[in-house]
């Protein structure tokens, strides 16, 4: 197996074929040293600055049209010479701890094209949320590829997870089923960066729920844009919305999300190691959150975990 100091020296140089090596690394729980490789070497210090990637979250319930308008985003980011990897999580299957639904299934690419990369990735025991292995998968392709999608189904604590991450949060809303009222309901206003209205198709209901939202954030305040689209052909509002996402990747301080993103990875680590045992001998998540905002700002992933478990001892 390639050692994970030379899977990040050529996601570095742009080899994007080393993505499924990188995935597999990741997700072996052996490796922890050869992880810790791979994410020191395409850290900031060894890039020279962030990675190149936009690093998207896809998040909406189960059925509301993620899959298919993820296939629509992929074609249209090749067609304007993007590269996309695509890190689909997915509920785990209690037998075997691998992905249960295998999300890469429903999203159309082309298995020839070597710029797309779509990977189902279990969530562990995390229903909804990120397993250390999908951030830092997502930490590390986003050195070489242009854009890094993070898709997870809209339960539990996948809406505050995937934005600890991502640098643009997409939260999907499916028109006619309820899915709106819920939204408004649920305490998640702050998550998204997009709001998007899937199956635009089906005329006044689709624009009633984009007029509802977009009623519902100006009431907050919030500048969040919400987009309508259809995924069926003729696919609609794609071009809308990729323009959204690149608009709102435009206005970030870039440094300062990654540096959030780098140290809510490092104590999600840890409390994944050491369970909440861990965290409270640290004096809490405050507290733990508190010790990582005193770290360096360039300093990765396995470094910032490695602060917190020298604290705990």
């Amino acid at each position: 197996m390639t050692s994970g100091a030379e899977l990040g020296e050529r996601l570095r140089a742009g080899d994007l074929s080393v993505a499924p090596a990188v995935l597999n690394l990741v997700e072996n729980r052996r490796k922890r040293d050869d992880v810790a490789a791979l994410l020191h070497s395409v850290a900031p210090a060894a890039l020279g600055g962030e990675a190149r990637a936009h690093i998207v979250g896809v998040t909406g319930p189960p059925g509301a049209g993620k899959s298919t308008l993820l296939s629509e985003l992929v074609r249209t980011w090749r067609a304007s010479g993007r590269s996309g990897a695509v890190l689909a999580v997915d509920p785990s299957s209690r037998r075997s701890g691998g992905s249960l639904l295998g999300d890469r299934a429903r999203i159309a690419f082309d298995p020839q094209d070597e710029a797309v990369f779509i990977r189902s990735t279990a969530a562990g025991g995390r229903l909804g949320g990120l397993a250390p292995a999908t951030r830092a998968a997502a930490h590390a392709l986003a050195a070489a590829f242009d854009i890094v999608v993070i898709e997870t189904v809209g339960v539990g604590q996948s809406e505050t997870e995937v934005a600890e991450v991502a640098d643009t949060v997409a939260v999907i809303v499916q028109p006619g089923s309820g899915d709106v009222l819920q939204f408004l309901k649920s305490g998640i206003m702050e998550i998204p960066d997009v709001l998007v209205v899937t199956k635009a198709d089906l005329g006044d209901i689709a624009l009633r729920a984009r007029r509802d939202l977009s009623a519902a954030m100006r009431s907050l305040g919030e500048r969040t844009k919400v987009v309508a689209v259809s995924s069926i052909a003729p696919p609609s509002g794609i071009d809308e919305l990729v323009a959204a996402l690149d608009e709102h990747r435009a206005d970030l301080d870039i440094a300062a999300r990654r540096t959030a993103a780098r140290r809510a990875s490092a104590l999600a680590d840890f409390a994944a190691e050491h369970g909440e045992r861990g965290i409270r001998a640290l004096g809490g998540r405050r507290a733990a959150a508190e010790l990582l905002a005193t770290q360096d700002a360039g300093l990765d992933v396995p470094a910032l975990t490695a602060a917190l478990e020298a604290k705990r001892a």
